[in-house]
Formats: C-alpha cells, sequence, structure tokens
C-alpha cells in the first residue's frame, strides 16, 4: 500500500550519502556529472543495476540527472509488478531520468540509507542528495505524475542533462536473440491490459473468466488474487489503515485491510499472524472470511515459499 505522495520538496535535510561515494572504486573511464547543455551524456543504458560498491557512480551521475532508485527484493511480490513498470516509464523519458534497482538483500547498506523499512520503496537522488518519492506500488499514471514532480525539483536544483544509452539502436546480434515468448490466453491477456490502464475490475472479471473455463489454471488463481489485493486498496491510506486497525482490534474488516498493507508491503509473516492470531475469536463467517483471504495470500506469496508451508500447517490446526 502506497502512502500519499507528499508535494517534493527542496534537497535540504536529506541523507548524506558520501560515504558511499568516498567508499566507491570508480574506474578512471566511469562517466561523471556536469555534461554541457544540451550534450547527452552516454550510459550504458537507462537502467543500472546499484551496489554497495558502484554507488558513487550514481552519486556523481545524479548531478546531471536525476536519479529514480527502485529498491526491491525477491522475495516482495508488488516489486515484481512495479519494477518492470518502473523501467518502461523512465524510458519513456528518453534520457531526461534514469533508473537504479536496488537489491536490499545483497546491499544491505543501501537499504538502510534510503530507510527501506517497506518494499518496494521508491526514491531519487538529485545532486548527490536523496529524495523520498513513495512506498509500495503506485498506478503508472500516479508514477509519471510523481516523475513529472521530480524534473521539476530537478530544474530548481539545476539538474537539468540528459543521458543517452549506448545500446539504443544498436542492432541486435543472433548470439543476442532472445526466444519468442508464446502469447498469452485471450483472457490473461485482456487481464494484463486492463492492469496496465489502472482498470483492476475488469482485470478481475477475466481472471474469473479464465478460472471459470479451466478451474486448474493456477496463474489466473494467482493474478486473481494479486489484482483483488490492489484493487481493495485503492483509495486507502497508509496512516489511515493503521490507525483504524489500532483503534478497533476486534473489527475484522479494520484488520483485514491492515494484513492487506502488511503483505503489500513485504511484511508477510506479519500479514499472516495478525490473521491467525484473530481466527480464534470470530464467528464462522469471519473465520471462513480470513481462511479465503488468507488463501489469496499463499497464491501471491508463493506456494514453495516456507513461511506459506509454516502459515497453511497454523491454519489446518485452528480448523481441525
Amino acid at each position: 500500500m502506497s502512502t500519499p505522495v507528499p508535494p517534493l520538496g527542496n534537497l535540504r535535510g536529506g541523507v548524506d550519502l558520501s560515504p558511499l561515494l568516498n567508499r566507491a572504486q570508480q574506474p578512471a573511464n566511469a562517466p561523471q556529472g556536469g555534461a554541457p547543455a544540451g550534450d547527452a551524456m552516454p550510459v550504458p543504458s537507462l537502467v543500472l543495476e546499484g551496489t554497495d560498491a558502484n554507488f558513487g557512480q550514481v552519486l556523481e551521475l545524479s548531478r546531471t540527472v536525476p536519479i529514480v532508485v527502485d529498491l526491491w527484493a525477491e522475495w516482495c511480490e508488488p516489486c515484481k509488478t512495479l519494477s518492470p513498470a518502473l523501467e518502461r516509464i523512465v524510458k519513456e523519458y528518453a534520457g531526461r531520468l534514469l533508473l537504479v534497482t536496488i537489491d536490499v538483500d545483497a546491499n544491505p547498506q543501501l537499504g538502510q540509507a534510503f530507510h527501506a523499512e517497506s518494499l518496494p520503496t521508491v526514491a531519487a537522488v538529485l545532486a548527490g542528495r536523496p529524495v523520498s518519492l513513495f512506498v509500495g506500488a503506485l498506478p503508472e499514471e500516479q508514477v509519471r505524475e510523481v516523475f513529472d514532480q521530480l524534473l521539476g525539483l530537478a530544474a530548481q536544483n539545476g539538474v537539468t542533462g540528459t543521458v543517452a544509452a549506448q545500446d539504443q539502436g544498436a542492432a541486435p546480434s543472433a548470439a543476442d536473440e532472445t526466444p519468442v515468448e508464446e502469447p498469452l490466453p485471450p483472457h490473461h491477456a485482456e487481464a494484463y491490459e486492463a492492469i496496465e490502464r489502472g482498470d483492476y475490475d475488469a482485470a478481475i472479471a477475466e481472471y474469473k473468466t479464465a478460472i471459470a473455463q479451466n478451474p486448474n489454471d493456477s496463474l489466473a488463481v494467482a493474478g486473481l488474487a494479486q489484482v483483488s489485493l490492489i484493487a481493495r486498496l485503492r483509495g486507502k491510506t497508509l496512516d489511515g489503515v493503521r490507525s483504524a486497525a489500532a483503534a478497533a482490534p476486534a473489527d475484522l474488516e479494520a484488520q483485514l485491510d491492515v494484513a492487506d498493507v502488511d503483505l503489500s508491503g513485504g511484511h508477510v509473516e506479519d500479514s499472516f499472524d495478525r490473521l491467525l492470531t484473530l481466527f480464534p475469536s470470530l464467528d464462522q463467517q469471519g473465520k471462513d472470511r480470513v481462511r479465503a483471504r488468507l488463501l489469496e495470500y499463499f497464491e501471491i506469496v508463493g506456494a514453495d515459499e516456507p513461511r506459506v508451508a509454516d502459515a497453511r500447517r497454523r491454519l489446518a490446526n485452528l480448523l481441525y
């Protein structure tokens, strides 16, 4: 669940990332900031992988172009939707933005530096200073609004350069060619298109149709669970959901909402534990709702995940 995006302010009061710059070992041919106006600085790609070791180069590039920072982890399900969307959107800006992706499990220093307490966390770096953008998965339209604000802030701070990907326009060799993916089944394709335009109700309907036609369609079941979670969180704020849950610990609806928030932010165990702890105190209708919600969560997180296996055992003990 994302908190509302506040208007971007100035860069004063940000966390000092200069120690990362000092630790980084930059090669002699590393790109440097301060490209002349009108000249696009060459970079390997518009999407780069950031690490604890190379982040000094990112800080230098941020003196030329705003850097969008995507902090993610393999276990974070919302990251798997947001990260590809960020790549597409950044590329739409044609070199006015650069995206750096950071696996916080592999790069804990950067995760701490950006205060990535929940995932996904999206930040920016301008002129060597960090700027908070948002936490959680936002619809693409809202992401573009945030990036437009970021470019406005960059202009105020004199960061108005551009970058050009060195691999753009190069014809792929036979060795670079990847196998052509098989097309998605019709209802899956319609669901993906609906998600892209933010029409979650239509995506839900498409997945339900796919399941009705083939109850063994596990991808449709997982897709339905994921898009249902996103749809439930529309229009809700992180603070509002948590405040409501704290004020009414016996209110099932409030507890379901905060469990959704926890799962969307990557707090899988917290989400499971909240509902499983509440389960014994509920009437049969409430227990049915919690069981159904947990089964959705299991689809989102993945059946092979150890935390899912533990939660399944705990739920089975409560049921029988």
